[in-house]
């Protein structure tokens, strides 16, 4: 019989609905039950997509003899962590600072008053890996609870009063962090493997928010090593197994330092970030298998991520099926990995032969440590060798290689689409959907893609649509199954606004500002701390009775900070209409972190982005001109070439100026010149005079800068 988690609309939740464990959904039902029986709760958290989530479902939450425990002794509540970032952060937090580590599933467990006093990852069924069993757990924690409730509950209150110290951010600094660029790249250099890309050992993340920084600083300093950074980490990337070589699209990390075992799960938010990544080191480099790769990420999220209605979905699946005849059996992986058997019955002894060559695919498999068995006898795809050196190595022309092998990727992809496919996580969350339309619009401005232009606008109306109140000024986190539902949180607000911006530059429908700016001021109304500068994760108005922490999250990890993003946002809003008050928040928002900036530049990259801006001078490229004409497309198509990421880009024509004029009166004045589209550059408050050729703009565009 279905428990509780029946009546949720998570994927996460519903996959928990027949446990015969008695979850609840987090709210006051579950610890009003608690305070009644005086039990403590078992908090266990989590997502859809996890692979470690599901092991602990099946080996402990769906074994009848552990849901007894739990359901004896505790009141027990399922979250969601992507639909309740909250409650996931703050006892992440109190894991983090208790046990040296975190990660999902997160194990909690808490006194009826929701205050933490034990907590940990994943559990195993009986002792293992290292781990204490879950039943033992469970059973200890059950006994101290009956006989030293009062210590328990003491020390829980003192732990809460812990973590509100160590969530405040301190004291605003008095200047906006500028050193903390240079030392940040220095803690860059120090971290970066420059044989394989990436920073650090493994696993290895992607983490595109360093790629963003390091980017930017290159486009500062004419740092020839930042750049080099971006692009062996990009290529190496991209070669490996974390990159779906038939599909396209990124999952989550690579367990190796080879960038080539992956966890399998693919997650929006990586997608985005790495099409972005990619689309702008393009731009800096004119590289162009880094226009492909992009355009391989964001052609995988309209064909598999994409609602029907325009916004993108959240996530799939690590895990699928391997035999569809077993349908409860399945492996990490098991969708995208392919037997050498396979590749020949498919393709043919002599296409086999050169695909195998050119992805690395072995006879008997190609993972060579492989603890657990998951991938014996198959091949996990990567690109050990590119086509020149495929067609080199076989003594064969180019393009007979290629198109065999083309043919050959067609093949197995449609093959692979016969497999079982893994979970899709098909909730729509409006902070990953304006990272994506962000990321669709960057792409379509530079790589000059109307389809990636639609994409970005259907979801940007969906969102506006459905997740939306203009009366009530309430934006909505989640939409699924058609339920718009949870206050949204500043991710929410800050993603969706930068998105919307990348937007307005690659149509220039003034609506997209429009929109960005009420969302911007109700950011500002509900999250700003007025007093010290930055952004609380939550509203007063929305937050929780239960949470702990009102936090000001800032590190920017898989996911940018909403503090990050927010500056980000508020400055270019600025830039763009000439609105100084979202400038100054944003500032103040610099200053408030100054102290984190300059200890830990490299846990917060986007907000060195945001440094970054806020210390260029100020710089908008206005183009005048009807939009339609040849000559105006050919000054806009000038500006997309380059990398600007300082600069406001602005169309101006007779149906957008009234509209623009409403924030800047300038825009009346800016006007083509004897009847030819014109470019204006202005900076620093003081504007070039106009040109009409491009090549002339190009000189303006690209000349050193103050």
């Amino acid at each position: 019989m279905p428990n509780r988690l029946a009546r949720e609309k998570s994927p996460y939740l519903l996959q928990h609905q027949n446990n015969p464990v008695d979850w609840y959904a987090w709210g006051d039902e579950a610890f009003e039950a608690a305070r009644a029986q005086a039990k403590p709760v078992f908090l266990s958290v989590g997502y859809s997509t996890c692979h470690w989530c599901h092991v602990m479902e099946h080996e402990s939450f769906e074994d009848e003899q552990i849901a007894a425990l739990l359901n004896r002794h505790f009141v027990s509540i399922k979250v969601d962590r992507e639909e309740r970032p909250d409650v996931d952060r703050t006892y992440m937090a109190y894991v983090q600072a208790s046990t040296g580590a975190g990660g999902w599933p997160m194990s909690v467990w808490l006194t009826p008053d929701g205050l933490p006093f034990l907590g940990g990852t994943y559990f195993p069924p009986e002792n293992r890996y290292g781990r204490p069993g879950f039943p033992a757990v469970l059973q200890r924690i059950a006994h101290v609870w009956a006989t030293e409730r009062e210590r328990i509950v003491e020390a829980s209150e003192q732990v809460a009063a812990d973590l509100a110290r160590e969530a405040e951010v301190g004291a605003p600094s008095s200047d906006i962090a500028a050193d903390a660029l240079d030392s940040g790249f220095q803690v860059c250099r120090r971290l970066f493997d420059p044989r394989l890309g990436g920073f650090g050992q493994a696993p290895k993340f992607p983490r595109p928010a360093v790629l963003d920084f390091l980017l930017r600083y290159h486009a500062r300093t004419r740092n020839a090593e930042a750049l080099e950074m971006v692009v062996t980490t990009l290529r190496a990337m991209s070669r490996g197994g974390m990159n779906d070589q038939l599909g396209g699209g990124f999952h989550r990390y690579s367990v190796d330092e080879y960038w080539f075992v992956p966890h399998f799960e693919k997650m929006l938010y990586d997608q985005a970030q790495l099409a972005r990544a990619l689309t702008e080191a393009y731009l800096v480099t004119r590289y162009a298998p880094f226009a492909a790769e992009a355009r391989r990420v964001l052609d995988y999220v309209m064909r598999d991520m994409t609602y029907s209605e325009g916004a993108f979905y959240s996530a799939e699946d690590a895990d699928s099926v391997i035999d569809p005849a077993e349908p409860t059996k399945k492996g990490e992986g098991a969708f995208y990995i392919w037997s050498a058997a396979e590749i020949r019955a498919a393709l043919g002894e002599e296409a086999a032969k050169l695909f195998m060559y050119r992805y690395g695919a072995e006879e008997h498999g190609n993972v060579q440590n492989d603890p657990h068995g998951e991938f014996e006898g198959r091949n996990i795809l990567f690109s050990a060798y590119s086509p020149e050196e495929t067609a080199h190595h076989f003594d064969l022309p180019l393009n007979e290689v290629a198109q065999s092998l083309a043919v050959s990727e067609r093949r197995l992809l449609e093959l692979r689409g016969d497999r079982v496919r893994p979970h899709l996580d098909d909730k729509v969350l409006t902070a990953w959907n304006g990272l994506m339309i962000g990321a669709f619009a960057v792409a379509a401005a530079a790589l000059g893609s109307d389809t990636y232009l639609g994409a970005a606008r259907r979801a940007a109306s969906f969102i506006r649509k459905t997740m939306w109140n203009a009366e009530t000024r309430t934006l909505l986190r989640r939409y699924r199954d058609g339920e718009a539902a949870i206050h949204g949180f500043l991710d929410d607000y800050a993603f969706l606004i930068s998105g919307l911006l990348d937007l307005y530059q690659a149509d220039f429908d003034p609506g997209h500002l429009d929109f960005a700016i009420a969302l911007a001021e109700r950011m500002r109304e509900l999250f700003e701390d007025k007093e010290h500068g930055g952004f609380f994760t939550t509203a007063i108005e929305n937050a929780d009775p239960r949470a702990l922490l009102r936090m000001k999250d800032d590190y920017d990890g898989a996911e940018p900070a909403g503090n990050s993003v927010a500056a980000i946002a508020l400055l270019r809003i600025e830039r763009l209409t000439g609105l100084l008050p979202f400038g100054d928040a944003g500032r103040k928002a610099l200053r408030a972190f100054g102290a984190r900036l300059r200890a830990q530049p490299f846990a917060i990259p986007e907000m060195l982005c945001a440094v970054d801006l806020a210390l260029s001078p100020p710089r908008q490229i206005v183009i005048a001109g009807f939009r339609d004409e040849v000559a105006t497309a050919a000054l806009i198509g000038e500006v997309r070439k380059h990398f600007l990421p300082d600069t406001a880009i602005l169309l101006v024509d007779d149906a957008s100026r009234e509209a623009i004029a409403k924030w800047n009166e300038t825009a009346r004045e800016w006007k083509p010149i004897d009847s030819q589209p014109a470019a204006f550059v202005c900076e620093n408050f003081v504007c070039r005079l106009p040109v009409t050729e491009p090549a002339k703009l190009a000189g303006l565009v690209t000349e050193p800068r103050a």
